[in-house]
């Protein structure tokens, strides 16, 4: 499953702003380093799967509002 651009970009600033470094969130997601700053660089996309790791490390939720 791809995620939304929206989601993309809320998960990587929340990674860039996150007070955790890269290899700790790594380390606790079980996602490696060289994937995860592909990511956050833009240059690759997640999983739906290893987006979701790296959220419940930084204590996010993953799910999409509806608005009304």
């Amino acid at each position: 499953m791809i995620m939304s651009k929206d989601i993309e970009q809320k998960l990587r600033d929340a990674i860039v702003n996150s007070k955790m470094s890269r290899y700790k969130i790594s380390k606790l997601s079980g996602i490696g380093e060289a994937p995860l700053s592909l990511f956050v660089n833009g240059k690759r996309t997640l999983t739906l799967t290893s987006a979701s790791k790296i959220a419940k490390v930084l204590g996010l939720d993953l799910s999409k509002k509806n608005e009304k």
